[in-house]
């Protein structure tokens, strides 16, 4: 034990435990490892409109453009639904949400490509991409504003994008309706 505690004494070995441990403590906060083991769900209610829809969504909300979930770096299964309000407002919905829970995950509409597996990893951010805000909840159903300006023609995709590490967790193509 006196071995123990004459090496311990030593400024060198002093000066690589206290950098040791403040690696390790920004390797937390980097990575945020505990996220993987708890779950946000979030239980927002759809947007909706008292009365009767007519054809053509004249009075109540209209369904734009939908789209499943597939997995990429993490599972991910969900739908999305872009929503139209009678006031030209427009609301992008995911709907039973279910994918891990990550540091700065994002909700991005983008013009990239929806490809399977490794190949859609890191694709979101390359090309015209819009983040609507950081995930409520990587469970449940969510509801999340797209901008007036934003162009539906252009913004083909939806992704939940980690910022941190420039990853897909999961995506859409959106098929107009």
């Amino acid at each position: 034990m006196g071995r123990v505690r004459r090496v311990l004494r030593k400024p060198a070995v002093i000066g690589v435990l206290i950098v040791g441990a403040l690696a390790l403590a920004a390797g937390l906060v980097w990575f945020q490892p505990w996220k993987l083991w708890l779950d946000e769900t979030v239980r927002e209610s759809s947007p909706a409109v008292t009365g009767t829809a007519r054809p053509g969504g004249a009075g109540g909300v209209r369904t734009l453009a939908t789209g499943e979930l597939i997995s990429h770096e993490h599972r991910t299964s969900g739908s999305v639904r872009i929503l139209q309000l009678p006031d030209g407002k427009r609301i992008l919905r995911l709907e039973n949400l279910d994918t891990s829970n990550g540091p700065d995950l994002k909700v991005v509409i983008s013009d990239a490509p929806v490809k399977p597996g490794r190949d859609g990893w890191h694709l979101f951010d390359d090309g015209a991409h819009l983040s609507l805000g950081s995930l409520k909840g990587n469970k449940g159903d969510q509801n999340y504003v797209v901008p007036a300006d934003a162009d539906l023609n252009r913004y083909t995709s939806v992704s939940i994008w980690c910022d941190r590490f420039d990853v897909s967790f999961g995506a859409t193509a959106l098929a107009r309706t």
